[in-house]
């Protein structure tokens, strides 16, 4: 059985969708909170600073990269660098984050930090980036007030109502002209799909999406007919809380041309779309469907937070993680050698960026580096070591197995065997095609 998460065929980064997002929440904040209208102007090069897996630190304006024990391997304060002298003052000759042990074992949400995870919300790792800038130029305090200032903007554009109200600068922008911030998925992914629900698998799409913008998502990047693929389709999930346990959990409710009702269902009895919900009820209906004990769920997603880790810890789910970044690393998207369409893929989404001077998301970064690894030393004449950045222990932690793309499964067969992360051996292992340049070039170097 298959779980079709947000990532099976989510949309990859795309520049003018990037740029909206940017320009979406920094219109509210010129507009609304009275901030320097320079926050809009950006040029190509700014986009570097986009990096996923960043955390910002709310109380002080600084954005850390961390290791997997939770050092500071790269900090900023707002966009500009922090030199290693800095980051010890700031952190302690161990360079020690003090929210480490919070983020690590939770990932729920803080009013102390924030941590990017997913390409939806990047760009706002920039913003908040810019914003502390601002505020120093101003010679202002910074602390956690601009936060707020963020959160509401994101609630001006992403919040329920928005889409059909026609709210914020986002949804009207994209309900405009669809074509522009959405691509077509490919028909190998499509066939894919249809070829598991031949097979008797029970597919799904959760999503914390609304019904009306994930109709309009998947009518333009799946086809009109996309709701036949599916056998179970949840939306407005409010990831990660949907794998919340009793009492927490919230109730299924149906829907009425896209409005929720108001009262919620005690249990899940057949397929169907709905809203909300939460994963034991859920696991009940599979239980029924499948007429399995313990039906195997796998679960696609492409964030830490809302995906991997609940899916992983409290749903038992095995889990594929889309990590884009392996493109940026050398892995290839799919098998080029099989379609021509394989083959142009990668490139024209690479030109996209580079068309117009800007670093792709999922390339390496000037400025923060590799995803996956990173250089270290403690201080002053200490010799360099590299280590996994919190990020890349991370996917070895609460994934099955990682890819690039779902194109790069898609034309193998159905039962095919899969390489899994496993504790007694290499962290390389749970990588599909291959690892990622930097992680290679670790390991080579340690058994050289």
């Amino acid at each position: 059985m298959i779980e079709g998460g947000r990532a099976s065929f989510k949309q990859e980064a795309h520049p003018a969708k990037h740029t909206l997002i940017y320009e979406s929440f920094t219109r509210y904040l010129v507009e609304h909170k009275d901030y320097d209208k320079d926050l809009l102007i950006l040029t190509p090069a700014s986009w570097d600073f986009c990096f996923k897996g960043l955390v910002v630190d709310l109380e002080d304006g600084n954005l850390v990269k961390l290791a997997e024990d939770g050092t500071v391997l790269r900090a900023t304060h707002g966009t500009n660098n922090l030199r290693t002298e800095e980051i010890i003052k700031h952190y302690g000759s161990k360079r020690e984050w003090k929210n480490f042990n919070s983020l690590n074992t939770s990932f729920t949400k803080s009013t102390k930090y924030y941590f990017y995870d997913n390409y939806f919300d990047l760009p706002g790792a920039l913003l908040c980036g810019r914003v502390v800038d601002m505020l120093r130029k101003r010679g202002n305090e910074v602390n956690s007030d601009f936060w707020k200032d963020i959160v509401a903007a994101i609630d001006h554009n992403y919040n329920t109502s928005a889409f059909k109200e026609d709210a914020g600068w986002y949804f009207p922008s994209v309900k405009r002209d669809p074509g522009r911030y959405l691509q077509p998925c490919s028909e190998s992914v499509k066939t894919w799909l249809r070829s598991m629900k031949s097979a008797g698998k029970v597919l799904l799409l959760i999503t914390s999406s609304h019904s009306d913008y994930c109709r309009l998502i998947c009518d333009h990047i799946l086809g009109k007919d996309w709701e036949e693929l599916f056998d179970i389709i949840i939306t407005n999930a409010l990831k990660p809380g949907f794998f919340s346990l009793v009492p927490q959990q919230r109730p299924f409710r149906t829907l009425v041309n896209d409005v929720e009702e108001s009262e919620g269902l005690p249990s899940l009895d057949k397929p169907g779309w709905y809203s909300q919900g939460n994963w034991p009820h859920l696991h009940q209906l599979l239980k029924t469907m499948t007429g399995k004990p313990e039906p195997k769920v796998v679960y696609f997603g492409d964030s830490m937070r809302s995906d991997m880790f609940p899916a992983s810890t409290f749903g038992k789910w095995e889990t594929v993680m889309i990590v884009e970044e392996m493109e940026g690393e050398g892995v290839p998207r799919c098998d080029a050698a099989k379609t021509n369409e394989a083959q142009a893929e990668p490139q024209d989404k690479k030109g996209k960026f580079e068309d117009q001077g800007m670093k792709a998301p999922s390339a390496p970064s000037e400025q923060w580096g590799s995803y996956f690894v990173d250089a270290h030393k403690s201080g002053e004449g200490d010799e360099e070591s590299q280590k996994l950045t919190w990020c890349c222990h991370s996917i070895h932690k609460y994934s099955t197995m990682a890819i690039p793309s779902v194109e790069s499964i898609a034309d193998l067969p159905l039962d095919y065997k899969f390489p899994r992360f496993c504790p007694n051996k290499p962290c390389t292992t749970g990588y599909y095609p291959r690892p990622p340049d930097s992680l290679l070039k670790k390991f080579q170097s340690q058994s050289s």
